[in-house]
């Protein structure tokens, strides 16, 4: 179903970012504390929807990058998902 190691890292990240924005983990960081002047709470929720964007772009970009399989398609001629060209 998802092949890749990109459609992989992408669906690992989603399960990861579910995981850690679900109510159990939440109320770890309900608490009376400060970080820099700001509540925990709020600024941990940033810095973790901040982290997962900024796997999820690495990721995108990266691609399959080091994936032996689709390095061996793309050496082949065939087309890879992250290949955007159309043939027309």
């Amino acid at each position: 179903m998802f092949e890749g190691l990109g459609a992989q890292r992408s669906l690992a990240l989603f399960v990861a970012g579910w995981l850690l924005f679900s109510f159990p983990l939440l109320t770890l960081w309900d608490v009376d504390a400060t970080v820099f002047g700001l509540p925990l709470f709020p600024a941990g929720l940033f810095s973790v929807w901040a982290l997962l964007i900024g796997a999820l772009a690495w990721v995108a970009e990266r691609g399959g990058a080091d994936d032996p399989e689709d390095a061996q398609r793309r050496a082949e001629g065939a087309p890879s998902i992250w290949d955007h060209s159309t043939s027309g």
